[in-house]
């Protein structure tokens, strides 16, 4: 039984005429009858009274008829309810990392805008660790990360750009004429850290763990501006990616001796439907240069 064989055979019950059928629905007598012919030889059922000038359903025709109106009407409902649905485009919602999005994101977006004016976006500021948690629960469509994750091989993923670790201070920090820094020369310092959900945090205290450093750490924090504001005194310092903007003529940003090279991209679930928008944005991400942003 088909919706098509449903529809042929309530037309001719409304009708009581197949070519009256067949006129209204565009489609050929024949396609018609033999339509009703096998519904009635599936259910082993004879559907409909021929008379010379009229066919009218027989008691059985008549029950098939009202159950038969009934499922057509409900795929409708469903057809214009789904169909509205897609028309009421989803966003595509992108978790970004509160630091590293400001050095290339906001511009991206811009430039997808431009290419897909139609497709919304809702940006949420996550660490990467809590972005790959809502990603997997299905909270998130894309996360901005720092892909210096384990088991990253079960995502599909796209590097966007590699920047490297460095230490700012402020221009009166003891440290501020050092070319380079090693890790145990953290031993006395006060230093800020990226919030607990971050990559970069989790895989700086498994280094500090290693090496039986302790070092005091006086504040996790995601805002490149806060944290600028506490280094201005000179008395701490901060892990930062050497992409940001931090004023020269203030801070100084003194490269790691082990050089920390880090990759950011974005990441999406493997074995998932993939939403058209979805597909779009990662399209695009694929072809879109962030060199031109990174100093």
């Amino acid at each position: 039984m088909t919706l098509n064989q449903l529809e042929y055979f309530c037309a001719v019950c409304r009708y009581h005429s197949i070519s009256k059928a067949a006129e209204e629905l565009f489609v050929s007598q024949p396609a018609i009858s033999v339509a009703i012919r096998d519904l009635e030889n599936e259910f082993h059922l004879r559907l409909l009274n021929h008379a010379k000038n009229k066919i009218s359903p027989t008691q059985e025709g008549m029950e098939f008829y009202k159950r038969a109106e009934i499922i057509l009407g409900q795929t409708q409902d469903m057809y214009s309810d789904f169909s509205q649905l897609a028309l009421t485009k989803k966003p595509v919602r992108i978790a970004i990392p509160p630091l590293m999005s400001t050095v290339f994101f906001p511009r991206m977006i811009d430039s997808f805008h431009e290419t897909y004016s139609d497709v919304p976006v809702q940006l949420y500021e996550y660490g990467s660790v809590r972005a790959r948690a809502l990603l997997d629960s299905g909270a998130l469509d894309i996360a901005l990360v720092n892909m210096d994750f384990y088991n990253l091989e079960n995502y599909n993923s796209q590097i966007l750009m590699e920047d490297s670790l460095v230490y700012c201070v402020s221009r009166n920090h003891r440290y501020a004429g050092k070319d380079n820094l090693t890790l145990d020369m953290m031993k006395d310092e006060r230093i800020i850290l990226l919030n607990t959900d971050s990559v970069q945090t989790k895989l700086l205290k498994s280094k500090f763990n290693a090496l039986k450093l302790k070092p005091n750490i006086i504040m996790y924090c995601s805002q490149l501006n806060t944290t600028l504001n506490f280094l201005r005194g000179g008395d701490c310092g901060a892990f930062l990616y050497s992409s940001l903007a931090v004023n020269p003529r203030d801070f100084v940003k003194i490269p790691l001796a082990s050089k920390t090279c880090t990759n950011f991209g974005f990441i999406w679930k493997t074995g998932t439907f993939i939403p058209q928008n979805t597909a779009k944005f990662i399209d695009f991400a694929k072809s879109y240069d962030t060199s031109i942003f990174i100093n």
